[in-house]
């Protein structure tokens, strides 16, 4: 089994993983509160302007009245209202001790594996298809990313999820080289939407 752990001996994923739950949770759970509480008053008053609607590609308002806003036939961010919560408090019982049978950590696995399914499917719409922005949503990507990473590898580093041989280089490579993996995918978002929008950023100069 490929051993996977932080860079440091004292910063080692299973005391970091559940800073990583609570403090995600939390964020997570308060971007998901404030986007319902605005979707809300738009629902109420269709001349509502959301408060993180800024300009024509930072438009919240655009995102929320967009079919994609509520692809379960209800809005999105209740999925964020259910799971950051049950997050949060896995992290807490974490650092009270609590361990957790294999079956759990695969359940948790398999709801990152869709998180972050969602917000990269979401990301693609927002940028390319709504051809706008949510601050609060870009929010929750970004606390996603990490969470889906450090949970897949302290699920691999923990043998709950097996390694095949021909596979335990390339977890070896993730776990010395995390910080580098997330800092890229950032960069890829970041990126994208840069280039996309660069026909508004470039009028801010």
């Amino acid at each position: 089994m490929a051993q996977v752990k932080l860079v440091t001996s004292k910063w080692t994923l299973q005391r970091v993983l559940p800073f990583i739950f609570i403090i995600g949770g939390v964020i997570g759970l308060a971007c998901a509160f404030i986007i319902m509480q605005e979707k809300l008053h738009l629902l109420a008053n269709p001349n509502y302007k959301p408060s993180c609607s800024l300009n024509p590609v930072l438009s919240c308002g655009s995102v929320m009245e967009s079919k994609q806003s509520h692809v379960f036939g209800f809005p999105n961010p209740f999925i964020g209202l259910a799971a950051f919560p049950m997050l949060a408090t896995i992290g807490l019982a974490m650092l009270s001790g609590a361990k957790f049978k294999r079956w759990f950590w695969l359940g948790v696995e398999a709801g990152t594996i869709f998180a972050v399914g969602f917000i990269t499917w979401l990301f693609f719409q927002s940028v390319y298809r709504i051809q706008a922005l949510c601050i609060y949503c870009m929010i929750v990507w970004s606390v996603t990313i990490p969470i889906f990473l450090y949970t897949t590898l302290y699920n691999l580093r923990e043998g709950h999820i097996a390694t095949p041989a021909r596979l335990k280089g390339l977890v070896g490579f993730a776990g010395r080289h995390h910080g580098d993996i997330l800092v890229a995918w950032y960069l890829l978002i970041a990126a994208a939407i840069l280039t996309h929008f660069w026909y508004y950023w470039k009028t801010l100069f």
